[in-house]
């Protein structure tokens, strides 16, 4: 009897350990330089051209903007990784990838992305980012990712500005989020606005200890 229920008692402990609840990631963990970081692209999905149609149209149009010029920046940072690094930004040697996230995201739009307003180039709060990012899909990944949500692209301030944002992708949860802004500039308008992203990256990365604090 005594031996039946001490077996009993290990079962129902054993039972205890795999069914407790899987640990939330943390803000901590962010800056924690042991701590794997997904990196999952660039979400186009708030952006807005500053300014109107006409002065982009010679360069663009929305359904070029969605199907030529978004997978062309995504995929820099493939082709260049020296320079499109979010590894450096967050002091880590290395990190995973998993693109198809926002990939999957940014395919699906349809909206159009021209707004004349010049205070939209930064309207989206922490709160906005939150909604966001409890609707996305992480495609089963685990663990946190970091993306970059690009919130506006003015030619008029030659600048981009995006949150980068780190979630835990199991919870749906927004880790850290910040927002920044890139310089554009270069020849072209491929190069003209790939040039703000790697810039806000590094930016980060620099500033890495202070956001450390906050």
């Amino acid at each position: 009897m005594k031996k039946t229920a001490i077996k009993l008692s290990l079962l129902l402990a054993l039972s205890g350990l795999f069914l407790q609840p899987v640990s939330a990631q943390t803000k901590a963990e962010i800056f924690d330089e042991k701590t794997p970081i997904t990196w999952l692209g660039m979400d186009f999905s708030q952006m807005k051209f500053i300014g109107s149609e006409e002065a982009y149209r010679k360069e663009l149009i929305n359904a070029e903007f969605v199907g030529k010029y978004i997978p062309l920046w995504e995929n820099f940072f493939l082709k260049e990784p020296k320079k499109y690094n979010p590894a450096r930004a967050v002091h880590r040697t290395s990190v995973a990838f998993a693109m198809n996230v926002t990939e999957k995201v940014n395919a699906a739009l349809t909206k159009n992305f021209f707004d004349t307003n010049p205070d939209h180039f930064k309207s989206l709060t922490e709160k906005d980012i939150d909604t966001i990012i409890k609707n996305y899909d992480f495609l089963g990944n685990k663990g946190i990712g970091m993306m970059l949500i690009v919130e506006g692209m003015d030619k008029g301030r030659a600048q981009g500005g995006a949150w980068i944002t780190f979630v835990d992708m199991d919870k749906k949860t927004v880790l850290y989020t910040v927002f920044r802004t890139g310089n554009s500039r270069g020849f072209g308008f491929r190069n003209y606005w790939a040039h703000p992203w790697p810039v806000i990256l590094d930016d980060f990365g620099s500033d890495f200890e202070r956001f450390k604090k906050y």
